[in-house]
């Protein structure tokens, strides 16, 4: 019903920035939420950011002041734009979005990933 297709992920070094997007497609009849979350090789996945349907943002501690999470909602796309990276971001960066494709039927889709590589 909903494709999510990230783009943006690549290598840096610390310090760099780098902008991820993600566009929605498909049956969309309302995006609640979008966010982003990582899972570094090893690890668990993460919460890195979130914004709701409404526009609030919440950021993990770990990214706060560094990373910023916004969306176009024209184009249902979210974006991330990390500042400031560190070796420790390095990891598989997720997309999410919990979606309706009708009044009735909500769901939680997910992007394939794509990965940021912080060098040092």
């Amino acid at each position: 019903q909903v494709q999510l297709v990230e783009s943006g992920g690549g290598l840096v070094q610390a310090g760099g920035s780098l902008r991820l997007s993600c566009a929605a497609s498909g049956r969309i009849y309302r995006i609640n939420t979008m966010g982003w979350y990582r899972q570094a090789t090893g690890k668990q996945r993460e919460l890195v950011a979130i914004i709701t349907s409404g526009g609030s943002t919440n950021v993990a501690d770990s990214v706060k002041g560094r990373f910023t999470i916004s969306r176009d909602t024209a184009k249902n796309t979210v974006y991330l734009q990390m500042n400031s990276l560190k070796p420790e971001d390095t990891a598989v960066y997720y997309c999410n979005g919990n979606i309706n494709v009708n009044v009735l039927i909500r769901g939680d889709y997910w992007g394939q990933g794509t990965q940021v590589t912080v060098s040092s």
